[in-house]
């Protein structure tokens, strides 16, 4: 049962990391001016991706071969979750992070905002993922 902790351990992390984005990072960043938002956002994002993007693999291997072990649904359902971070962001949020890793921060203005912005609204998705996958992840620990 080791595999399904781990899980849980990686899809917590995702989820933690994509709130504390939502909820602390991104409305500090809302107070700079156009260039400094972008500026800052653009580094965080790398980074964000960095970590963010392998932990949903690991959480999602790991939540196949708890449900390997156990047989428990719950298990392969919490991975499949948790990995739908990948199509999301490929298919809904790049769109938005291509333009904005285009763009130049001494062209920023309230376009640069705005889309920053939704960037925010869009990334919120992979917070819900994340605490779904956890929560699933949970419920099948204690099941």
């Amino acid at each position: 049962m080791f595999a399904g902790q781990l899980a849980l351990t990686a899809a917590g992390l995702f989820a933690g990391a994509a709130f504390y984005v939502g909820f602390a990072e991104q409305p500090a960043r809302l107070h700079l001016d156009d260039r400094a938002l972008l500026t800052e956002w653009k580094p965080s994002y790398t980074r964000g991706f960095a970590m963010q993007a392998p932990m949903a693999i690991v959480g999602f291997l790991l939540g196949i071969l708890a449900w390997w072990q156990t047989g428990q649904w719950l298990w392969l359902i919490g991975g499949a979750v948790l990995v739908a971070n990948w199509p999301y962001t490929l298919l809904v949020i790049m769109p938005t992070n291509n333009k904005l890793m285009a763009m130049e921060p001494v062209n920023a203005g309230p376009e640069t905002r705005a889309l920053i912005e939704t960037w925010a609204r869009l990334h919120a998705g992979r917070t819900l993922l994340g605490v779904a996958a956890t929560l699933t992840f949970l419920w099948a620990s204690i099941t």
